[in-house]
């Protein structure tokens, strides 16, 4: 990786809201109308806690994260383009999520990705995160996994 910098911002970033769109239209492709369920979840509006990485100073991936409860964060929308993917970009925007997240005083990493998307399972598993009983809007998805990590 040429520099790469992991940027924090907010939802209003819009290199932020340029990368979802990318990862909503990868999303569509992959699952189709299944994916539309998934639009009420997804809502990117007044979010506070939002990374963006530039490699060279072009924006090639993101990821957020949101408080879930007391002690948990949800970690949402994190993707890398497609042609950045495999030099660890995503690794270090989940690390700087993660480390946010614990400077805020939370204590565990809660996520939900789709059973189509191996390489970010592998991912999650990589750093830690172990599947766990679906939880919240997830209960009783078979397309969703859902994870869990001690921060």
């Amino acid at each position: 990786m040429r520099n790469l910098e992991i940027q924090r911002c907010d939802s209003t970033n819009a290199d932020f809201r340029n990368l979802i769109r990318s990862l909503d239209a990868e999303l569509d492709e992959r699952y189709g109308n299944l994916q539309k369920q998934y639009d009420v979840y997804n809502k990117i509006e007044l979010l506070e806690t939002v990374v963006v990485a530039y490699e060279e100073k072009t924006p090639v991936g993101c990821g957020c994260f949101k408080r879930a409860d007391d002690q948990n964060v949800e970690m949402k929308r994190v993707f890398v383009w497609n042609n950045c993917r495999g030099k660890g970009i995503a690794s270090l925007i989940l690390k700087e999520l993660e480390c946010w997240a614990k400077e805020k005083g939370f204590l565990y990493s809660i996520l939900e990705t789709g059973s189509k998307q191996h390489e970010a399972i592998n991912l999650y598993k990589k750093k830690g995160y172990e599947i766990t009983d679906n939880f919240g809007q997830y209960i009783g998805n078979t397309n969703s996994i859902c994870m869990k990590k001690a921060l």
